[in-house]
């Protein structure tokens, strides 16, 4: 037997098994490294150099946090938003690719000079004594997980960057013909002949016959239409529905507590003045004078060759030296402490309580922490429920079977775009007043016959069925006749009082001027100006009238339409005040901006970022650059 097996050992058809036995392990082991050949990951491709899905996530994260920081927690990220934001970060890194290139083609250096220079100069790196501060500077290093080599990589990074930008858009100023022409169309002043026909001071009209109002109210069918109507079952889902529903142990509480007791800790504070010098001994008498005398001791610090400072208002943490901290928080009420010894030299603090530190009890923040971990349990609880809902839907089930297998707030209501029911009133549902528009969105967006489905936005999850679908149509004129009636005779008062206006206008292009044509018409002329392009309490003129009246020439008439009236203008001149002189400051107060300089640096400004926009086109356009469709879609659906 072992003879035969030897023999067929040595035949080619057992070592095609045996290599094919050794690659079915070998790929077995190595499955996910074979799963993952020929996938790309990367969003987008600048000139060969990828830009990795996971980095574009992360950028994209990074600034929907930012987003939400600068909204106060107020935006709520719907698709649309998401895309946008992936968008956004996706550009933004191909535009870092892009310009990393150009500035490896013009082969741009940051000397390690340079480097130090500008980390010395950041303010947030300096001591009290305005030097720079090792301590805070790692102190930094540590809040951001960076080590000193990662920093100074990515500050060399920007400060390339800046040379590239800066020497784009140097130089890039405002002719003075430019910004001479542009402050003289912001201070341009002007002066009218102005005819207002109000509607309001129309005479009544004739009442109309029932075959006018017929066919009023049968031409004007948009305004007198009832809208489409929806009935619509609707299971709501979110976190401030479940939070009744959840319960929090004493437990729960005291670990949140616990967890966030910072929140409930009021910081003590004081007004902290310091003297720093670099002798034992001086300090030692600038301690005692300090207590005999507390006013004047700038001058003495300063004769005794050291800085005086006040450092404000400070809590513990914002002394960067823990033995300076120690012994301003450690002093009684405006003491004096003794010289202190830091690798600054010796310091004298003395210091006053502005504000005590305190601390709220347990016992006192306990119903609020219920309410927290409470809400927090009822988004898991939501979050975990959603697949549950969709499986639901998914199989056949209505919206009410589904709301009632997963406890959703069901309702059932009939209502227009508006959320307003038949009698006009607002339909109720227990949702946020601002989450209310996006939730008639998605009601509205859904096909007439399309299955339940389960949508998202600010006012949580909702499983949407639509029921039936009113279309909108023509309401009978016997149902609309007031409302028919009033709308009739108010346009009737617009067509007499804008008949009254064209008359005046063919009057003028028949030779007469605009006060002889309103005077036969006996109406009043005013003339009012001289007056500038922005509207205001000293501005006599109405804004929606200010723009059609700069943009006509002298003496030239033309008619303006409001919601209220017909205004006939004529342009009666154009004026250009001298610019007034900037007047000096009073003591303490700023100096006000002078308009000439101020058009002149934003000017200046605009053309710089236009410049630099065309030119970060440019090298855009000159390098190659392959956006993954497919991966920017799916980063936008996260």
């Amino acid at each position: 037997m072992l003879t035969a097996l030897r023999a067929l050992a040595g035949t080619w058809f057992a070592k095609v098994l045996f290599i094919l036995l050794i690659a079915s392990f070998g790929a077995w082991g190595i499955a996910d490294m074979l799963r993952s050949m020929g996938v790309d990951t990367a969003v987008a491709r600048v000139d060969g150099q990828t830009v990795e899905f996971l980095e574009a996530q992360d950028a994209a994260r990074r600034e929907l946090q930012r987003l939400t920081r600068l909204t106060e927690g107020r935006l709520q990220p719907d698709a649309r938003i998401r895309a946008a934001v992936a968008q956004q970060a996706v550009e933004s890194l191909v535009t870092d690719r892009v310009l990393a290139r150009e500035i490896q083609r013009m082969r741009v250096a940051v000397p390690d000079t340079a480097a130090r220079d500008y980390v010395f100069a950041i303010p947030g790196f300096q001591g009290t004594d305005g030097r720079f501060s090792r301590i805070q500077f790692d102190s930094f290093l540590a809040g951001n997980g960076l080590t000193e080599g990662q920093f100074l990589e990515l500050l060399r990074r920007d400060l390339a960057r800046q040379q590239i930008v800066n020497a784009v858009r140097a130089g890039a100023t405002a002719p003075s013909l430019l910004t001479d022409r542009l402050l003289a169309w912001q201070r341009e002043q002007r002066s009218v002949r102005l005819v207002e026909l109000r509607v309001a001071d129309a005479p009544e009209p004739e009442a109309p016959t029932d075959a006018q109002l017929e066919r009023f109210h049968e031409n004007n069918a948009d305004r007198f239409s009832a809208p489409e109507y929806r009935q619509v079952a609707l299971g709501l889902l979110n976190a401030a529905i479940l939070t009744p529903q959840m319960q929090v142990s004493d437990a729960e509480i005291e670990e949140a507590y616990a967890a966030h007791r910072a929140r409930f800790e009021t910081p003590e504070k004081r007004q902290v003045q310091q003297a720093l010098l670099q002798d034992e001994a001086a300090a030692q008498r600038i301690a005692e004078a300090w207590r005999a005398n507390p006013e004047g001791i700038a001058a003495a610090v300063e004769a005794a060759q050291g800085i005086y400072s006040d450092l404000g208002e400070v809590e513990r943490g914002a002394l960067p030296v823990p033995e300076l901290a120690e012994a301003a928080f450690s002093l009684a009420d405006n003491a004096v402490s003794a010289p202190v010894r830091s690798p600054f030299g010796w310091h004298v603090l003395r210091a006053h309580i502005t504000q005590a530190g305190a601390t709220r009890p347990l016992a006192e923040v306990r119903d609020e922490l219920r309410a927290e971990v409470a809400a927090e349990k009822a988004a898991d609880e939501a979050l975990r429920r959603v697949n549950a809902v969709q499986d639901g839907l998914s199989g056949g089930e209505s919206v009410e079977e589904t709301s009632r297998a997963h406890s959703l707030q069901y309702v059932a209501v009939e209502l227009d775009a508006q959320g307003k029911g038949r009698d006009g009133r607002d339909v109720a549902l227990p949702i946020p007043a601002a989450a209310r528009a996006a939730l008639l969105r998605d009601i509205f967006s859904a096909e007439r016959a399309a299955a339940p489905h389960l949508a998202e936005g600010e006012y949580g999850f909702a499983a949407i069925e639509v029921k039936e679908v009113t279309p909108a149509a023509l309401r009978p004129l016997a149902e609309v006749r007031e409302q028919v009636l009033r709308a009739y005779l108010q346009d009737a008062r617009r067509r007499y009082q804008e008949q009254r206006a064209a008359a005046l206008i063919a009057a003028t292009r028949a030779g007469k001027n605009l006060t002889d044509a309103a005077r036969e018409a006996n109406i009043p002329v005013e003339e009012l100006g001289p007056f500038p392009r922005e509207a205001g309490p000293t501005n006599p003129i109405p804004r929606e009238y200010l723009a059609p009246i700069f943009e006509l020439r002298v003496n030239e008439i033309t008619m303006i339409p409001s919601p209220v009236a017909f205004a006939v203008v004529e342009l009666a001149g154009v004026t250009h005040p001298p610019a007034a002189p900037v007047a000096a400051p009073a003591e303490g107060e700023e100096a006000p901006a002078d308009p000439a300089a101020t058009i002149k640096s934003d000017t200046d400004t605009a053309i710089a970022e236009d410049i630099e926009a065309q030119f970060m086109a440019a090298i855009r356009a000159r390098a190659d650059v392959r956006i993954n469709t497919r991966l920017l879609n799916q980063l936008a659906a996260e």
